[in-house]
């Protein structure tokens, strides 16, 4: 070990994206947070071992606390072997076992990072149950969903008659495992429009990316193994990776996409499995990866054996390369090292549950296995439907009427944002959502709304670590009703 010293939380826990952001209003203790800021660096492998931590006054200064909450904070991270006391040489970081099976103490850590937070409390279940509440008066700025009165009802409809005027035995039996036949025919097509070559037999039908995003992880990660993900990235699949036993990693998300030398640092430490990515239209930033960044990742994937995941649920919300640049790893890689996932919940209607993979033939086949074990086979009903309005024509007039009015609301909605005092550093020309820095703990305010019938989406759920957040994901669609205006810029005016 060395007596170097720790990057300082003014250099380490303070560089974008990274914010050390304590708040008295949270519910947790100073003390608790620092401990959990601080365990979660450490197990990121940002702050090393053998360094040593700021002084108590140091690090009481620089953060606004107290020297006791420091001394109180130091003594945690002891107890739970992050740190060890040198007497008359401070505090130092400790060398971190490996993780262990679940069932262990860090499995219970793991499960913290993925947003299980111990005794409840806002978490990725928090907000989803909130989604699902039964309140008609319930308006949701911070949902990953368009409003209803935006999707195409009658379509669907029709599509459900035509269905039930087939014959009836067609509806009464199993699908086939791989999935409806003629809806993958059709997604050889749509693939073939983003320049990505499949086959039918390359797809795998599922209920949902949600599901996508299951099998393939159960296929490639066991107990102990690192998955990487964005960081912020779309907060379901945290909890969902970790439940596996998997290790979650946020790899921080630029403008352009990944910090491709924390990836590169990363990738040698941790030898991941899976790296998950949204790369055209991220969620929650609506940002999209640029061609560069889009070979250095595949670049570092091969060198360090990691399998791309490449989630492009937002896919048709975005207009396409001939208008705007639009990188997919698979397009480059044709879906040698890149599994490819894609659905229609965001566009078409949430409860049809109807998602794909696309990826090589042999593990399109050992894919079709494992559903198989798990589910026998996905709606061949919400399956017909989808493969109707994709072949009639109806779905692509749809999402350009969906493109035009994202993009009819998208700057007058950022506007208004600044205007209650919320910042916006980056504007995706595509997209719903705004990644939006309200200057202070977005899970405070949060629990406000929600007492005023008001669901945001505060920044620490979109996090691995489940940090404490300045920021907040908000989606233009859901924002046209005055009352969210009228919350923001009290609930900002109140908190500044």
């Amino acid at each position: 070990m060395t007596d170097t010293p720790a990057p300082s939380l003014t250099s380490s826990l303070h560089r974008p994206g990274q914010i050390l952001l304590l708040s008295r209003a949270s519910g947790e203790s100073l003390i608790d947070q620092i401990v959990r800021t601080v365990a979660a660096r450490i197990d990121d492998r940002l702050l090393r071992a053998g360094a040593r931590m700021p002084s108590i006054r140091q690090f009481a200064a620089a953060n606004g606390v107290s020297a006791f909450t420091v001394v109180a904070a130091y003594d945690k991270l002891v107890a739970r072997a992050y740190l060890e006391s040198r007497r008359g040489a401070g505090f130092f970081i400790r060398e971190r076992a490996p993780l262990n099976a679940p069932g262990t103490a860090d499995a219970e850590a793991m499960n913290f990072s993925a947003g299980v937070q111990p005794g409840g409390g806002m978490d990725v279940v928090w907000l989803i149950r909130n989604m699902f509440r039964a309140t008609a008066n319930l308006q949701m700025p911070g949902t990953g969903v368009l409003p209803q009165d935006w999707l195409d009802g009658p379509a669907i409809a029709n599509a459900l008659r035509a269905i039930s005027r087939q014959n009836s035995n067609l509806l009464l039996n199993y699908g086939v495992p791989q999935g409806f036949l003629p809806l993958r025919q059709q997604l050889q097509h749509k693939l073939a429009e983003l320049e990505i070559a499949a086959t039918p037999e390359q797809f795998v039908t599922t209920s949902g990316v949600t599901q996508a995003l299951d099998m393939v992880a159960r296929e490639f990660t066991r107990p102990g193994d690192t998955v990487f993900v964005d960081d912020p990235a779309w907060f379901l699949m945290f909890g969902s990776f970790a439940a596996l036993g998997a290790k979650v990693v946020g790899i921080p998300r630029l403008a352009d996409g990944p910090d491709i030398a924390q990836l590169a640092e990363l990738a040698a430490i941790h030898k991941p499995k899976l790296y998950v990515i949204n790369s055209v239209l991220h969620n929650p930033s609506s940002t999209s990866l640029s061609a560069a960044k889009a070979f250095q990742i595949l670049r570092l994937a091969e060198q360090h054996g990691i399998t791309i995941v490449e989630d492009d649920i937002y896919c048709d919300m975005h207009p396409g390369s001939a208008v705007q640049p639009a990188t997919r790893l698979a397009s480059l890689d044709q879906l040698r090292r890149v599994i490819y996932l894609g659905g229609f919940s965001k566009t078409m209607a949430a409860n049809l549950r109807v998602g794909f993979i696309a990826a090589s033939p042999e593990l399109a086949e050992r894919l079709a296995d494992r559903k198989m074990l798990q589910t026998l086979t996905t709606s061949d009903i919400g399956e017909r439907v989808v493969y109707k309005i994709l072949s009639e024509g109806l779905y692509r007039k749809h999402v350009e009427r969906i493109r035009s009015r994202l993009d009819g609301l998208r700057a007058r909605t950022v506007r208004q944002m600044e205007r209650v005092g919320l910042k916006v550093d980056v504007v995706s020309p595509a997209g719903m959502f705004v990644w939006a820095d309200a200057g202070c703990d977005t899970n405070v305010m949060t629990e406000h709304a929600l007492s005023e019938n008001l669901l945001l989406a505060p920044g620490s759920l979109f996090s691995p670590n489940q940090l404490p957040s300045s920021r907040m994901r908000l989606n233009v669609a859901a924002m046209q009703d005055p009352a969210v205006w009228r919350f923001l810029q009290r609930e900002l005016e109140r908190l500044a």
